[in-house]
């Protein structure tokens, strides 16, 4: 068992970005949730707004873009399994045609996907709104926690190291 530590706004959003930025801002961007299987695809988050909403670039003749205009449902799952860290959020994504918004998301290693920069004519961005999310942490880091999950194997405890909750933003 774990302790259960629900987190709102500030903080919420504050846990949000250090769980996204631990994954190395990688998830696996999942639509057409409403439909099994939904599909599922790694994305790279160009960035966690001050109110919560994930940002990334797509293009804009995607099959992931053509399928948020269907139905904008989507999750994202988030892991980082070297710190014990996974966060999993549901939203509605929009995608973004503004581009001073590109133009802001823009890095160096979007270039890799669109070789034409950051003014590439099918480039896009998504947003996502945070609906609900949920997260799982240690209370003590990784090292602290292998350590205790070792001692409570061998001396027949139940691991208690671990926090969980959700983030509403």
């Amino acid at each position: 068992m774990g302790d259960i530590k629900n987190l709102t706004r500030d903080e919420a959003i504050a846990k949000m970005k250090n769980l996204v930025h631990g994954a190395s801002s990688i998830c696996m961007f999942c639509t057409t949730v409403t439909n099994m299987p939904f599909n599922s695809r790694p994305m790279g988050t160009q960035k966690v707004d001050d109110e919560g909403n994930l940002w990334f670039l797509s293009a804009a003749d995607s099959k992931h873009n053509v399928e948020i205009a269907a139905d904008n449902r989507v999750e994202l799952l988030y892991s980082n399994p070297s710190a014990s860290e996974f966060l999993t959020i549901n939203g509605t994504a929009q995608i973004i045609t503004d581009r001073a918004t590109i133009h802001e998301l823009w890095n160096s290693l979007a270039k890799a996907w669109f070789p034409e920069g950051k003014d590439d004519p099918n480039l896009s961005a998504i947003k996502v709104t945070t609906d609900k999310s949920h997260y799982w942490d240690t209370k003590y880091g990784k090292m602290v926690s292998l350590l205790a999950i070792a001692t409570a194997a061998a001396t027949g405890q139940q691991f208690d190291g671990g926090v969980e909750g959700t983030l509403k933003v």
